[in-house]
């Protein structure tokens, strides 16, 4: 068995400790200082099948926590479709603030069919931008790793989709879901307009470039810019501070590619690829290609960064309301988020290994949920393969960091 899951990559970001936090992004790495193990955490279960998946990460993260001399203070607050029905806003005022105190933020998923017909600042989805937002978390890092368990899940032939390890990182916070102007107005012909605006700053180009650049080098050296230089002129600028910012880092190896070639070389040949950097939309479209290479959208999660204060870590997949109180999500993702949040977050490295080593065992021990089962394994419910990964937790001990 494999002593750990392995993304192939090591923390790029300074990490912060609830005691001696003093941010600073040409540090590649600080670990949290070794006496500064009270940790305090906000978690955000969402919608849908979100509380279902956080209470899985959650008794992961408190098992974990026992075994290796952390504690945890936990504050549950309401997002989303439940902030809604509870507070009338998606993002209330004391939700974003337990955020911004905290140590790191965990979040399940957010969105439902019961809120879609909202208007756009009464929407879950809009409580999510204004999360990033207001933690100022612009680096958004979804890695897509296949598993010698799940190959035969991918819908890709095995031999295109065996052995892929990539990461994709995304700028968070600029582009077009936050650009101004933007709304609706009526044509010379008082036909209805629906607009929206695909901006970017050189500064904001750079530092995504940079934690691009630093996460490339930690990996395999090789990094892909991806773009629409053809023809947008948010993307011409994009591509020419990417290919500047290129001369610090002559150890990495950049390419660059445009977004519709991206979207076909995934499918195609995802092998090729080991770091990909994009803007905003481009991202949250290749992440999700990305994610289906795997096998399941559940099973892979994403940390979300900024140059100071607490990161925001989340499974990419949604709130699934068609299976929520099913007890049939796949909380791996999130599980795996929770490792994330240990590494990154907290600089909690050992236990992060030893969270990431308990899922593959679960997954070497036949333990599968309905959206990555096949015949022959163990179906199990959202419950039971958290209770699988806390059994494997407590059986595993990770490699020496």
């Amino acid at each position: 068995m494999a002593a750990s899951l392995q993304f192939n990559f090591k923390p790029v970001f300074p990490t912060k400790s609830s005691t001696n936090y003093a941010p600073k992004f040409n540090t590649i790495r600080c670990s949290a200082s070794p006496t500064s193990k009270s940790y305090f955490i906000t978690l955000l279960p969402g919608d849908g099948i979100g509380p279902e998946v956080i209470s899985v990460a959650k008794n992961a993260l408190q098992l974990i926590a026992s075994l290796e001399g952390i504690k945890f203070k936990f504050n549950e607050m309401p997002m989303g479709g439940a902030a809604l029905d509870l507070t009338g806003v998606p993002l209330p005022e004391e939700t974003l603030l337990s955020a911004e105190q905290s140590d790191a933020v965990l979040l399940g998923a957010i969105g439902g069919y019961k809120w879609d017909k909202n208007e756009k600042h009464l929407k879950p989805e809009t409580g999510l931008l204004q999360l990033r937002e207001g933690l100022k978390v612009f680096a958004n890092l979804r890695p897509a790793t296949v598993l010698p368990q799940l190959v035969d899940a991918s819908t890709l032939k095995k031999e295109v989709a065996e052995g892929v390890d990539l990461m994709v990182v995304r700028e968070l916070t600029g582009g077009i879901y936050f650009g101004k102007p933007r709304g609706f107005s009526t044509n010379e012909n008082g036909e209805e307009l629906g607009f929206n605006t695909e901006v970017y700053a050189a500064h904001e180009i750079d530092r995504i470039a940079r934690v691009a650049f630093e996460t490339a080098r930690k990996r395999h050296g090789k990094l892909c810019s991806v773009d629409k230089a053809n023809v947008l002129e948010a993307s011409m600028l994009w591509r020419k501070r990417v290919s500047m910012i290129a001369s610090e880092y002559p150890d990495v190896e950049l390419s660059h590619m445009y977004v519709d070639n991206a979207a076909m070389q995934l499918v195609r040949n995802p092998k090729q690829f080991d770091t990909i950097v994009t803007n905003n939309i481009f991202g949250d479209i290749l992440s999700d290609e990305a994610s289906m290479i795997t096998g399941s959208i559940g099973m892979l999660p994403s940390a979300s960064l900024g140059e100071s204060g607490p990161g925001l870590f989340e499974p990419i997949h949604g709130s699934a309301p068609d299976i929520a109180g099913q007890d049939k999500a796949n909380p791996l993702a999130t599980v795996l988020s929770a490792a994330m949040l240990l590494k990154y977050g907290l600089g909690e490295e050992k236990a992060a290994q030893r969270i990431e080593a308990a899922v593959l065992d679960t997954l070497n021990r036949g333990f599968r949920t309905g959206d990555i089962h096949s015949a022959g394994l163990n179906l199990v419910g959202c419950k039971e393969m958290g209770e699988q990964v806390l059994k494997s937790i407590d059986s595993t001990v990770p490699a020496a960091v």
